[in-house]
């Protein structure tokens, strides 16, 4: 079993369905406190739905979660939230309409622990492209820039975990680079992160720990760089 008492968040046997179509067949993982670990495989392998299983947004239908000692099995995604569990999903999901300046402020809200609560002007540092162009509207920004302001706007609400749905899908080489500082900014301030990945390269640049999923299911665990050696193991299940 993956998870433990030091992790803050444990998942143990997570099984999730889409109506009758099972894809989670008992997952098992751990996020420590400050870590970024990754979850890796192909398309449709389960990472995605792995997240929104644990964030309460698909529901689970056997197995359980378990955040900061607290089972949240079957919360609603709004109260996972709450308690400190973030969740950056891939379609983004911005407030087009809106600045940039005021989606960040929709997600705003207060730390719950005496850390240093995230700013605006806390995330331009993270973020300079977004500082440049706070006053724009979020339908005027290119995709990387919505993801960048995506991840800013969790963070405006002062998680202690990030869920992290994949961040580096589909972004400009540049782009991938400031979201891989991004990640490790996080994990500087103490914030675990757990991502969805495919991009072999991303993973091991921010993470320190890798899963691989294939048919709902993990298949293999241990480092980052213990992955880059394992040649079988991504001939199996990474490659296209």
């Amino acid at each position: 079993m993956s998870g433990d008492g030091g992790a803050i968040l444990a998942v143990e046997g997570l099984r999730a369905a889409y109506g009758q179509a099972q894809v989670l067949f008992g997952v098992d993982l751990a996020l420590h406190r400050g870590e970024v670990a990754a979850l890796m495989g192909r398309n449709g392998a389960g990472k995605s739905t792995t997240l929104k299983a644990v964030m309460g947004l698909v529901p689970a239908t056997g197995g359980k979660v378990v955040f900061e000692g607290r089972d949240v099995t079957g919360w609603e995604p709004f109260r996972v939230a709450r308690i400190g569990l973030g969740y950056v999903p891939e379609e983004r999901r911005i407030f087009t309409d809106l600045t940039v300046f005021e989606n960040l402020d929709v997600g705003r809200r207060a730390a719950a622990d005496g850390r240093a609560p995230w700013t605006p002007e806390r995330l331009f540092s993270v973020f300079p492209n977004l500082a440049e162009m706070k006053a724009r509207r979020a339908s005027a920004m290119s995709g990387g820039e919505q993801q960048m302001l995506t991840i800013a706007r969790t963070l405006m609400g002062n998680p202690r975990a990030v869920l992290l749905d994949e961040p580096s899908e589909g972004l400009a080489p540049v782009i991938v680079e400031q979201m891989a500082d991004a990640v490790l900014r996080m994990k500087k301030e103490g914030i675990a992160v757990l991502l969805s990945e495919q991009n072999l390269n991303f993973a091991s640049a921010v993470s320190d720990r890798a899963y691989v999923i294939e048919k709902g299911a993990v298949r293999y665990e241990g480092t980052t760089e213990e992955l880059e050696a394992r040649d079988e193991v991504r001939e199996a299940y990474l490659t296209v």
